[in-house]
């Protein structure tokens, strides 16, 4: 299996990336977190309630190649 920088492909080191370090999506998704939410629940509130479909730099939320479970592990981290 490649990987891409430590995470299981570009798409998801992206998304982790932006989650990390944009302030309102940390804050959003800690609060998500802290009720037990997972990724996909993130997911579904950022672009069913705010309208952002992908990470400034084009990746989708949503794109079939995320590692969920990766996705999971930053957002408890956090």
């Amino acid at each position: 299996m490649s990987t891409f920088n430590g995470w299981a492909n570009h798409q998801t080191w992206n998304v982790a990336l932006w989650i990390g370090n944009e302030e309102s999506l940390n804050v959003l998704a800690r609060r998500i977190t802290s009720g037990g939410g997972t990724y996909q629940d993130l997911a579904e509130v950022l672009v069913h309630t705010f309208g952002k479909t992908e990470t400034p730099d084009g990746i989708s939320f949503t794109d079939p190649a995320l590692d969920h479970e990766e996705l999971n592990d930053c957002l408890s981290d956090l």
